[in-house]
């Protein structure tokens, strides 16, 4: 088997079985919780008989293990069951509420992606002069401020004083997409910021590195320019780690959203989660961090099997 087809097999595997060790412990995280399912539904005031029938409903007197395998069984169907709070469909529910989710991160992706690989570049073009400097300054000031803290202060003066964009990014199925993308355009200013920094220092280090190889000094020496150089020669050959860390971004984009989507109160997956971990619905947070772990795993199998096939020694191994 070629090295590269090999190595991709093995990833993908390592994948599932890591999904699957994942969903373990989401399954085993929530039956250790404190207090009763059935009497936070039913109330304090529930009678003996009313919680050990529902209690029997849910399936809560059936061993662990044959409610894992019917929950996970049933996820593999696309059936994640029931909401307790109000008997919706899992599955329903959360695949609207993933789809904003994903439009959030998308279209954070397209602002944030670009502009880092830029930045990395112009920093590189420039480097230790002030504008590596200033470029560096800026992005790490912006990871090191609290997301939730930057979110309130662009609502503020952004939303409230100066009105440009809504405080409260609410989107419909009724509104257009230029509506939709005013309407998240705090959101994707904050997520945005939370991810430039890394992207942008990954990409200069990746880029510096391959710099100091021979064939950059042969360049040099033919009396190319050093944009020329950098964008036709290092950037090409250091893509590699770049994407790697753009899609640990982009899983980030996705899971990371909790806070962002709390503070906006945006219709997506990290809203639904709170909002049902405080009704204490525990159907919703398995599928919500089923979904999220599936999402994650995913991007970075994604991110290390490119890296994989853009290795030319494991693609045309002597």
């Amino acid at each position: 088997m070629v090295p590269a087809l090999k190595l991709v097999v093995q990833r993908v595997a390592l994948g599932l079985l890591l999904l699957f060790l994942v969903s373990v412990l989401i399954f085993a995280g929530t039956q250790i919780l404190p207090g009763d399912v059935a009497q936070s539904i039913l109330g304090q005031s529930a009678t003996p008989e009313a919680l050990a029938n529902l209690r029997a409903e849910l399936g809560l007197n059936e061993p662990a293990v044959t409610r894992y395998l019917d929950w996970l069984f049933g996820a593999l169907q696309g059936d994640l069951g029931t909401a307790l709070t109000n008997g919706a469909s899992i599955s329903e529910s959360l695949g609207r509420r993933l789809g904003n989710t994903m439009f959030l991160a998308f279209w954070a992706a397209v602002v944030a992606v670009p502009l880092a690989i830029f930045l990395g570049l112009l920093a590189v073009r420039y480097r230790d002069r002030w504008p590596d400097k200033l470029i560096s300054g800026v992005t790490l000031a912006s990871i090191s401020i609290p997301e939730f803290l930057i979110g309130y202060v662009l609502m503020y003066f952004v939303g409230v004083k100066l009105g440009l964009a809504p405080s409260v990014a609410m989107i419909n199925d009724t509104m257009s997409l230029g509506q939709k993308l005013h309407a998240i355009a705090l959101p994707v200013a904050v997520l945005t910021l939370v991810v430039l920094a890394h992207m942008m220092r990954m990409t200069r280090a990746a880029i510096l590195n391959v710099m100091q190889s021979a064939y950059i000094e042969t360049a040099e020496l033919k009396g190319l320019s050093m944009f020329t150089i950098i964008w036709r020669h290092a950037f090409p050959n250091s893509i590699a780690p770049i994407v790697n860390v753009v899609m640990l971004n982009l899983a980030y984009l996705v899971v990371g959203v909790v806070v962002v989507e709390v503070v906006f109160t945006y219709p997506g997956m990290g809203q639904y989660l709170v909002d049902h971990v405080s009704k204490r619905d525990v159907p919703v947070v398995q599928a919500c961090g089923l979904v999220f772990a599936a999402v994650y795993i995913g991007l970075n199998m994604i991110a290390d099997i490119v890296s994989i096939l853009s290795n030319p020694r494991l693609r045309h191994p002597k």
